[in-house]
């Protein structure tokens, strides 16, 4: 899953970046023009964003995406600790709410919390077939074989399995676990890494769609 983080605080928004680098993709800027331009390219699961930017502040860019019937989860920071300030973000359409300083764990549960809901899993927990994936910890079995996956193999069976029977371009793909940091990508990367889950979970699982790409069937 690609996150967009919008933090103008450096130390912050690069601590921040790092910390959810290890679970999800993430590209970080640090106004809400640099965010309006990332947006207009790539579909993000979720939106981390400060409230206090410069220019244009995070409640507008906020109450823009709503305005454009934009639907992505959008989670707060902000150093206001008022209540009134807390409804005000709701209100304009945030789903969630952290103050500053917030802790890692804290952050990485509730951005967690908040895909799953977007992505219509509720529960921690998705059920396919003899399959189940633990979507924050990642532990996952086949019947009673546990599988250990590797953090990129993790990152592109989260994203098939959230979307069972949608098919998924390699480049769907890539736009999905890669984030700005990975700059030298190579062309056969997800199929070696699709060659990699269909070995440990069977050649079964990952359908090819020729021409198209992969997806999990219901």
């Amino acid at each position: 899953m690609r996150i967009l983080l919008v933090e103008d605080d450096r130390n912050l928004g690069q601590a921040t970046a790092e910390g959810l680098r290890d679970n999800y993709a993430i590209d970080w800027v640090m106004s809400a023009e640099e965010a309006e331009d990332a947006m207009a390219t790539i579909d993000y699961a979720l939106i981390v964003l400060d409230i206090n930017l410069p220019g244009k502040s995070g409640l507008e860019l906020l109450a823009d995406l709503r305005m454009d019937k934009q639907q992505i989860p959008v989670l707060l920071l902000t150093a206001r600790d008022a209540v009134y300030h807390r409804v005000e973000g709701l209100n304009a359409g945030a789903d969630d709410y952290l103050v500053k300083p917030f802790d890692l764990d804290e952050l990485l549960a509730r951005c967690g919390a908040l895909i799953r809901r977007s992505a219509g899993h509720g529960e921690p927990v998705i059920a396919h077939k003899d399959l189940r994936y633990e979507i924050s910890t990642g532990h996952l079995q086949r019947g009673d074989k546990v599988i250990v996956l590797s953090a990129r193999e993790r990152t592109i069976f989260d994203c098939l399995i959230r979307n069972v029977g949608r098919v998924f371009s390699k480049e769907k793909i890539m736009e999905h676990v890669y984030d700005w940091s990975n700059e030298d990508i190579e062309s056969n990367t997800i199929e070696v890494h699709i060659s990699a889950l269909r070995r440990k979970l069977g050649k079964d699982l990952i359908k090819t769609v020729r021409g198209v790409g992969y997806m999990i069937e219901p």
